[in-house]
């Protein structure tokens, strides 16, 4: 298994810079997910760990040892791409087995990897196909097995789901997990979904303007977020201020959000008096006889749950509660927040 470090990675286009001093790593068998906009820097970070391009600055470790001179075609990673990149005019067996003939590997021994490979992302009788004959997901699926049958060091995927519908998505996202944790490859994975990184990740670098923003695991990204932008990347969230009003322990205090008052978690060393942001996921918000009371802007029903909006203390807040409760706009209601679902930040990091 790979080890892969990334140190103070550096890259401009037209004198705009597009990553500024992305550190990194991941650890042998390790999921890592980039997440972020458009334009964030996760595909270009990607691209540079590939050998698409070469980085201005800044160095990529794999096993210890830079690989910033080493070629494309030497690096041995599996990349699998957005648009599937298959050739049209060769088969499901050719396009699996092109990298391995590249590689001069032996008729026999291509055939045992390719029918493996197939077998490993369920397109066992297909190898016959063209790639117009087959569904999104199975050209996906193809793309995967010809990444898997190098057994390549690292495996780097990028925005691999876009062109799949939800259902296919979900499908897709449980098997690429599923053979990297099978076969221990190491693996960087490009997403704008908060979903798939969450759900697919060891760990998750949440991007902005080229920078890493926060790096940790889905659910202290989620639970803990360094900063507004961040909260709001990885699942709605709403940001109340509120008065610091004392400290109880490096992050633990009380805070006061309009005649109320309740005790959270939260980022440590914040300064009791200073105004903060409290960040509020929609789970954390019930209604009963008793709370602090709020006005529902809005309510919708999605099925599975009711999900809107009440102003409190003057302040916007999103729910979403059980699909039978009484929730109606206009009307006054009582809330309490769960201090589980909630996280102190300090104003500046909003």
């Amino acid at each position: 298994m790979t080890e892969v470090r990334i140190a103070g990675l550096r890259k401009s286009f037209g004198g705009q810079p597009a990553l500024v001093d992305v550190a990194l790593e991941a650890a042998p068998g390790e999921m890592i997910t980039l997440l972020g906009p458009s334009g964030c820097g996760k595909t270009t970070t990607l691209r540079c760990v590939a050998g698409f391009l070469a980085p201005d600055g800044g160095d990529i470790l794999v096993d210890g040892r830079s690989i910033l001179d080493v070629p494309l075609r030497r690096r041995d990673f599996g990349v699998v791409f957005q648009n599937y990149a298959l050739f049209p005019h060769m088969t499901v067996t050719q396009n699996v087995a092109y990298g391995l003939r590249v590689r001069r590997i032996g008729a026999a021994e291509i055939a045992s990897r390719v029918a493996a490979s197939l077998a490993e992302v369920g397109l066992t009788g297909l190898g016959d196909r063209l790639p117009r004959t087959l569904s999104g997901g199975q050209q996906q699926r193809v793309a995967l097995a010809r990444a898997l049958v190098i057994h390549p060091r690292l495996l780097l995927l990028d925005e691999p789901l876009a062109n799949l519908d939800a259902q296919l998505r979900q499908e897709m996202r449980a098997l690429i997990r599923a053979v990297q944790r099978r076969q221990g490859i190491t693996a960087f994975y490009v997403t704008h979904d908060q979903a798939e990184a969450m759900a697919s990740s060891d760990r998750v670098a949440v991007m902005e303007r080229g920078r890493v923003a926060q790096f940790a695991t889905p659910r202290e990204i989620y639970q803990r977020p360094v900063s507004r932008y961040v909260a709001a990347f990885t699942g709605e969230a709403s940001a109340l201020a509120v008065t610091l009003r004392a400290a109880h322990a490096p992050d633990r205090y009380t805070v006061g959000l309009g005649d109320a008052q309740m005790e959270v978690p939260g980022a440590a060393g914040l300064s009791p008096g200073s105004r903060h942001f409290l960040m509020v996921r929609p789970q954390a918000v019930t209604f009963g006889p008793s709370g602090i009371p709020a006005t529902v802007r809005e309510v919708a029903f999605f099925g599975a749950t009711q999900q809107g909006e009440v102003e409190l203390a003057g302040q916007a807040l999103r729910f979403v509660t059980d699909p039978n409760e009484r929730v109606v706009a206009g009307e006054t209601v009582h809330v309490t927040l769960d201090p589980a679902h909630a996280w102190l930040m300090p104003e500046a990091a909003a």
